[in-house]
């Protein structure tokens, strides 16, 4: 699963909260006990549009784990039981069963012992939308079954229904065990209104047609797999086919949307192919679907067979334009990945969520590499790691297995994904490659079709290396934290000798054990010396015969950790130049953005400006200190050139952004190009630079590019441009555009620049529509986020609107807002 609600979350999480139950932390959290196992699931269901309810009937078989047993126990969330029979001979006896609106509790007709199967039928009502559950950071709901715009009454959305299992959802649509150390095989037969597509997992086995306007699709799935993969998603979708080997490999999307859809998913096939390469286990399902849903409470999920992604993949050719890996492809990459570590062999316990997470998070990085070189899986990598450490710095850091926990949603975290994927990224550096996938291999193998722990990973690396590997998982895997390492050069011509001297300056008395690359370099020359750091401080010391250029601390950039290398500008200009990997170049961007005054400095960073990565080029643009002119004169004509010519469009949109703070009206007229460019990352650069200029001429392109549905960065510099230079006349553009705005980061963002211009406005209607909007919009927001968010939308939105309201004298309009801010909700 991505985590779509982490951001969110983050952007909050200064707001002040109330002091938090501690209490979980006695509890240990193992995996489910097994008394009774699934064996077959069998559904047969209808849905009511009107009620949001679905009307199923299940057949499911079980069989005792190990011991006799003459009780099953269900989840079953909100439901209306109407029968509980066992099947014998074709016969439907019924049985005694007690039911709380979460739980059964069912008395078997006998005791059945280990390897005897019994088959339970049920009757029974789901009413999701009745359901009162709670969601995580990264699973904005839990009711398990959404209806989206069921009756048809929002006239821009589809009518969708989809589910969400992850973490125990499911059962809120069928009774099962919902616990993921359960598996079992699978068929869903689904009467739906003839107009819609159906997706399940498996394949389609069957379609008949009903003389009531109705279909119904058999969708079964013979291997087994746990109850929260289970998946269903209807809707008047288009069906894009692809194929891998002989399996059929399908793109489920909004009809708008089909021609863009191999643009966005046809990379699909070779990630199946590289993935099982690599793996050396080819692709272990029937078919590999993927679906594009509206209002989905999460970034996607890696349902078996049929993956679930959110609206933020309905995207057009000019919108395509300006994706990087980052956005989009590594959610794609993520979501297949989980086919082997997740669906294949699925975690025990969401205690040892790290062997589902953690792999997929770590499998962005891989594909990238595989597919746009190391400097885009190293990029992407650091990202991660610095997001992890953002959120430990918060407190947000944990062990990788973690047995103790207040709520299973809440290991969906940074620590089990992000850190994770970087730990798993060590270990490959360590154990090699060949060893890393063998192992990997051997792991999928001994567990296919069950369940897997971070035990059981250790021990297919011990098999394959040959080593004891418990030193690494007792660090990293059942430990928290991170090393903060403090790095000193000593040199000694006198001796020929250079002392490196590495402090580990993490708060607590966790030391670190870290095999690492040091590499000295002579020009271009490197000699390689592998050491181990193991203590508070180590001292290594190397011999030269001429003093090196450069002395390079983990050559290969693979440790998860902070660091303070004291190197000297000399240093990190000839790690740039020669070290060469993506982090040796960044790290010297960094440090010569720190000092741009010297010229030796300046002159690095114009040489970045022609990096051959593009993210680095971007990045580089962003640090340059126009406001020095040296840097500017040798800067300037450099961003013209990146403006008109990079083959990225995002490095020219840095440009143009760049270019438009020095507000010089000689760059009119490439901004005015700008606004008419296919990529909407440099036509919003364009527009907001323009407005630097002329905003008379960039009111005009904004209310004239308002009138058609842009998107991406160009209507975000379209409502900047509306808000900072139009009248109180342009709200009904900017309150138009934030309405429609889809449910993340971006829609979070903009309410403070909402707000300003809802502040300058005095009609109170239009106030109170855009009011409207944004409660609509806090109260959207997934329940555990608002914890966070809701203080920041009252109090730093809603709260300080009003008193600007008070200031100008409307005071009905202060009042109004306030009303939005009930007492439950005003977090002060």
């Amino acid at each position: 699963m991505a985590m779509f609600w982490m951001l969110i979350w983050a952007a909050a999480s200064a707001q002040p909260v109330t002091e938090k139950d501690e209490s979980w932390k006695s509890i240990y959290r193992g995996s489910a006990t097994k008394i009774n196992d699934l064996v077959h699931t069998k559904l047969d269901v209808k849905f009511d549009y009107d009620k949001s309810y679905m009307y199923g009937k299940e057949w499911v078989t079980f069989t005792p784990h190990f011991y006799p047993t003459d009780t099953l126990t269900l989840d079953a969330k909100g439901m209306d039981i109407r029968k509980i029979d066992i099947v014998k001979n074709e016969r439907n006896i019924p049985l005694k069963y007690d039911y709380d609106g979460m739980i059964l509790r069912i008395k078997l007709d006998k005791t059945y012992k280990e390897g005897e199967k019994y088959t339970l039928f049920l009757d029974y009502t789901s009413k999701p939308n009745e359901l009162k559950v709670q969601g995580s950071a990264a699973i904005n709901e839990a009711k398990g079954l959404y209806f989206i715009n069921p009756k048809g009454e929002e006239k821009d959305k589809p009518t969708e229904i989809w589910t969400q299992g992850e973490t125990e959802s499911n059962s809120a649509w069928f009774p099962t065990i919902d616990k993921p150390d359960q598996k079992t095989t699978e068929e869903i037969i689904m009467t739906v209104p003839e107009k819609y597509v159906t997706l399940s997992n498996g394949v389609l086995v069957g379609q008949k047609k009903n003389t009531d306007g109705t279909r119904t699709d058999d969708w079964k799935m013979d291997l087994p797999h746990s109850p929260y993969l289970f998946m269903m998603a209807v809707g008047d979708f288009a069906i894009i086919k692809d194929h891998y080997k002989d399996k059929p490999v399908d793109y489920y999307v909004e009809k708008a949307y089909a021609p863009y859809a191999r643009n966005t998913f046809g990379n699909t096939p070779e990630m199946i192919a590289f993935y099982s390469r690599i793996l050396g286990y080819d692709f272990p399902w029937p078919k590999y679907s993927q679906v594009v849903v509206r209002d989905y409470v999460s970034g996607a999920m890696e349902n078996t067979t049929a993956t679930l992604h959110g609206e933020f993949l309905n995207k057009n050719n000019r919108e395509l334009l300006d994706n990087t890996y980052d956005f989009d492809e590594d959610v794609i990459a993520h979501e297949l990945f989980h086919q082997w570590f997740g669906d294949l062999v699925t975690c025990e316990s969401w205690s040892n969520l790290t062997v589902n997470e953690s792999f997929a998070d770590f499998s962005e990085m891989l594909w990238a590499e595989h597919k746009y070189g190391k400097d885009a899986a190293d990029d992407h990598s650091f990202k991660s790691m610095e997001n992890f450490i953002e959120g430990a710095k918060e407190g947000d850091d944990y062990n990788l297995v973690r047995f103790y926990y207040a709520n299973r949603e809440d290991v969906f975290d940074g620590v089990t994904y992000q850190k994770g994927g970087r730990i798993l990224n060590m270990l490959r550096n360590y154990v090699g490659d060949s060893a890393f996938f063998k192992s990997l291999n051997l792991y999928l193998n001994r567990n296919k079709f069950k369940n897997g722990e971070a035990h059981q990973l250790r021990l297919a690396f011990e098999e394959i290396t040959g080593q004891d590997m418990n030193w690494f998982w007792n660090e990293w895997y059942f430990n928290k934290g991170y090393p903060k390492l403090d790095i000193d050069y000593v040199y000694n011509d006198n001796a020929k000798k250079v002392s490196v001297i590495i402090k580990q300056m993490q708060d607590s008395n966790n030391i670190f054990k870290l095999p690492i690359a040091i590499d000295l370099y002579n020009g271009t020359k490197k000699e390689r010396h592998k050491v181990w750091v193991e203590n508070r401080a180590d001292t290594f010391t190397f011999s030269y015969t001429t003093k090196p250029d450069l002395v390079n601390v983990d050559g290969d950039k693979v440790i998860l950790c902070e660091k303070k290398d004291n190197k000297t500008l000399d240093n990190f200009i000839h790690q740039y130049k020669y070290a060469g990997l993506y982090l040796d170049r960044r790290e010297a961007i960094d440090f010569c953005a720190k000092n741009q005054d010297d010229p030796k400095a300046a002159e690095l960073l114009m040489l970045a400006l022609k990096d051959k990565f593009f993210g680095l080029r971007s990045y580089t643009i962003g640090k340059l200190d126009m406001k020095k002119d040296a840097v500017k004169n040798a800067g300037e004509p450099l961003l013209q050139e990146i403006a008109a010519n990079d083959p990225k469009s995002v490095v020219r949109a840095a440009a143009i952004t760049s270019l438009g703070k020095l507000k010089n009206p000689a760059y009119k007229s490439l901004f005015e190009k700008a606004i008419s460019d296919s990529s909407y990352s440099v036509a919003g650069s364009g527009l907001t630079a323009l407005a630097g200029i002329d905003t008379t001429m960039a009111l005009e392109n904004a209310k004239s590019l308002a009138k058609i549905p842009e998107k991406g960065r160009l209507r975000d510099a379209i409502a900047g441009v509306l808000i900072k230079y139009g009248g109180p006349d342009d709200v009904d553009i900017v309150t138009d555009d934030f309405s429609k705005m889809p449910l993340n980061q971006t829609k979070f963002n903009f309410l403070q620049s909402f707000s300003n211009l809802l502040a300058k406005v005095n009609n109170s209607d239009k106030v109170k529509r855009g009011v409207d909007e944004i409660v609509k919009f806090r109260d959207e927001i997934p329940s555990q986020a608002r914890t966070n968010t809701d203080p920041y939308i009252n109090n730093n939105i809603l709260k300080n609107l009003a008193n600007k309201k008070d200031q100008a004298g409307l005071k009905d309009q202060a009042d109004y807002i306030r009303s939005k801010m009930t007492d439950e909700k005003k977090g002060f």
